[in-house]
């Protein structure tokens, strides 16, 4: 599943809407794409990227959570420094976030697998074809039987990114989470992500939600968002966005970008 790139920190090419995740150095040899190298080629920042500078207390929270597990399941030594049981700790607790972001990362290349027909009979007994089985199950079930674009990039006015599922009515992005999932529920970040990518895909009247996978069960449900938080969302992202470049001091194209 490596093909299957996350889009956190990464650029877009203003002109084609293509993701510009690595850059060749003068040696020759493939570098991660830096902000230097961005405001070099005019490249334009990630949804993503942009969200980084929002709250997310559902996230803070969970990390949180980690940081108590960690400790909780991490025995000090007889006589160890207290700093050196705060690292180990603290390198448990990112441990097990890496451990779900790669589980997260996977189960979003089954489902984006199944959406580009990429299945084989062969398959229908995986592990993946579960979880895309889920997650077509509960898409059918709400918006009935549409064909979806899967991973579509884009770069539209300052910013880019990739949406995990599209048409011209529906605009879906996918989590995954290890509660239980009637639980779940949508967060202001997601208002701003939702409505970031249904302008920059250029169907600003489409019907907009998040769609939770259980990162266990493989249970999914898909939760839509008010068109008035939509709205509300886009404005709060947009000011992000102007945040962002004055920050960082980078020069917008002019054609085709909105004046922030």
């Amino acid at each position: 599943m490596a093909d299957f790139a996350s889009q956190s920190g990464h650029w877009y090419d203003p002109k084609t809407g293509e993701p510009r995740y690595t850059y060749v150095n003068k040696k020759g040899e493939t570098k991660n794409a830096t902000l230097r190298e961005a405001r070099k080629e005019g490249w334009v920042p990630s949804v993503t990227m942009i969200l980084g500078l929002a709250s997310k207390p559902a996230l803070t929270n969970w990390m949180v959570d980690q940081g108590i597990l960690a400790a909780l399941t991490t025995p000090r030594i007889d006589g160890e420094p207290e700093a050196d049981y705060l690292s180990r700790i603290k390198k448990s607790s990112k441990e097990e976030a890496s451990k779900a972001a790669e589980r997260g990362t996977l189960i979003h290349g089954w489902v984006q697998k199944g959406f580009e027909e990429k299945y084989t009979p062969d398959d229908a007994d995986g592990e993946g074809f579960e979880y895309f089985a889920s997650a077509a199950i509960t898409i059918r079930g709400e918006c009935g039987l549409w064909q979806w674009s899967s991973e579509k990039s884009f770069a539209r006015d300052g910013y880019g990114g990739k949406c995990d599922l599209h048409n011209e009515r529906y605009v879906i992005d996918i989590k995954t989470t290890s509660r239980p999932i009637d639980s779940v529920k949508v967060w202001d970040e997601h208002h701003f992500q939702l409505s970031a990518y249904r302008h920059g895909l250029g169907v600003d009247n489409a019907r907009c939600g998040i769609l939770y996978i259980h990162t266990d069960t493989a249970e999914s449900r898909l939760i839509w968002v008010e068109e008035a938080e939509l709205q509300k969302g886009f404005k709060c992202f947009m000011d992000l966005l102007s945040f962002w470049y004055h920050k960082t001091g980078i020069e917008r194209l002019r054609q085709g970008v909105l004046e922030l």
